[in-house]
């Protein structure tokens, strides 16, 4: 996606574009819509000549074609990079291993309830690449540690760092250099620029202390010294006071994007009004600890989205007795954290990864070969107030094309086995 939208615009600012695409037919489908591909192995000699490379996301730090174009001293960016150098408006971007996305969605709606012109775009899913070269008043970009990786002048007046822990290690190599993409959300911020950080998370904690400008922490559990957060029962921004009973969600993570997003957005001029309208009528999106329904006393969740292990354990705190359905492709990742949670009384794993996680579990527990199997277990060993929790904390790639294709799986299965409209 990122390749295609930046080539658009390159198109549009007047420059020559080529795609490297090995796959035949993405090649065709790409010169079908006018655009010039070279299809194939790769080679170095494909950069000689070029201006410019934008490297996508899919290609890690050690692949050939990223290798070979640092070797040959080929400016190399990342898409974000490229598009943030035609934004006319502020922006806002967002970064972490898990609630990036929620935490864009909700800077853009409270921007958008404030009255301004605003765009969601990046690792989101409307490259940023289609919609710079537009008029905006605000832009709020999610960025993922790919995009980061290959920045030069990328420089948000705003910058948003939630929870950073392990993850995409098979595309990065280190948790060092995992830490250090992430940390170029503020690296060109200047004394001018904001930083917005989770103070409970020990990662974010270690990064903040390297921003300059003004660093402000946040926390869904209290309110951080000098920041904003949850205390006696209200949750605290800069502008606006909130009890904590108006809220559709209690979760500290959920609290935590909340506080996060408001205090970023209100940077950007927004208005307590639309800081209150959009805190108190948010809601998880799908796949993210939705509620599929209750019976016999048993809860049962899908948190498909949580792909990786520090998801994963954030999803199972939030509940007191867990049956727990967890595995998938682990991504170089330690799952061990996972099941050393107290709240999970029985472990239920599937996927490439399942055999790992039986091995380190020393509770009740079984691995299974199907979602339909996951259920129909998770149902026989299930008691009243336990819930039983879809958290895989991998990726879906081995079984499911996607996190959202596990969770509908997952849903089908569970209204399927209790007799309810799937």
């Amino acid at each position: 996606m990122s390749g295609r939208s930046a080539a658009r615009l390159a198109a549009r600012l007047g420059d020559e574009a080529v795609i490297f695409e090995t796959d035949s037919d993405r090649a065709e489908a790409l010169r079908a819509d006018g655009f010039e591909v070279f299809s194939g192995p790769w080679s170095p000699s494909l950069v000689v000549g070029f201006d410019r490379v934008v490297a996508s996301p899919g290609l890690s730090e050690s692949s050939d074609p990223i290798v070979d174009t640092l070797a040959a001293h080929v400016p190399l960016v990342s898409e974000i990079e490229m598009a943030s150098t035609v934004l006319q408006a502020p922006y806002a971007a967002v970064t972490g291993t898990n609630g990036k996305t929620t935490v864009t969605s909700l800077i853009a709606d409270i921007l958008a309830a404030s009255g301004f012109n605003v765009v969601a775009a990046g690792n989101i899913g409307l490259g940023l690449s289609d919609v710079a070269d537009q008029s905006w008043d605000r832009v709020v970009i999610e960025v993922s540690s790919f995009q980061l990786r290959f920045i030069e002048s990328f420089k948000p007046a705003v910058a948003v760092l939630l929870n950073v822990a392990d993850d995409h290690l098979d595309w990065h190599g280190t948790s060092e250099a995992y830490a250090a993409a992430k940390a170029r959300i503020f690296e060109n911020a200047g004394d001018d620029g904001v930083l917005v950080f989770d103070g409970d998370d020990a990662g974010a904690r270690r990064l903040a202390e390297r921003a300059t400008g003004q660093v402000i922490a946040v926390s869904g559990r209290h309110a951080p010294p000098g920041g904003y957060g949850v205390t006696d029962g209200r949750l605290l921004t800069m502008t606006t006071s909130l009890d904590v009973a108006d809220l559709r969600v209690m979760d500290p993570a959920y609290l935590l994007d909340l506080t996060a997003a408001a205090v970023a957005a209100e940077f950007l001029g927004a208005s307590s009004d639309a800081v209150r309208k959009v805190l108190q009528g948010f809601e998880p999106g799908k796949h993210r600890r939705t509620i599929i329904g209750t019976w016999g006393g048993i809860a049962w969740i899908n948190d498909s989205k949580a792909t990786n292990p520090h998801a994963a354990v954030a999803s199972c705190q939030a509940y007191p007795s867990v049956v727990l359905i967890a595995g998938g492709r682990n991504k170089g990742l330690d799952l061990r954290p996972i099941i050393e949670v107290a709240s999970i009384r029985y472990l239920i794993t599937l996927g490439e990864a399942g055999p790992q996680l039986m091995e380190m579990w020393d509770g009740e527990g079984r691995s299974v070969g199907s979602m339909d199997e996951a259920v129909a277990t998770a149902a026989s060993v299930a008691e009243p107030g336990d819930t039983v929790l879809l958290a895989p904390g991998c990726a879906s790639f081995d079984m499911f094309s996607s996190y959202e294709a596990r969770g509908d799986a997952f849903e089908v299965a569970v209204k399927t086995f209790q007799g309810a409209t799937a």
